[in-house]
């Protein structure tokens, strides 16, 4: 992700950072990187179905 910034800054605006820097930037500004969980090898759909039909 760093590494995609670094070159869109560097693209859009002509200015090169280092990486530590883009995350630097990053931070100071309060953004953050999400990403979504992988899914754990020993899941149960069934146990996820089955929960979703418990009222709330």
């Amino acid at each position: 992700m760093g590494e995609d910034i670094r070159e869109y800054i560097c693209d859009t605006f002509g200015v090169q950072y280092k990486l530590n820097n883009v995350y630097r930037l990053l931070h100071e500004l309060n953004l953050s990187w999400i990403t979504s969980r992988l899914k754990h090898p020993k899941q149960s759909v069934q146990a996820q179905e089955d929960f979703k039909k418990f009222p709330s």
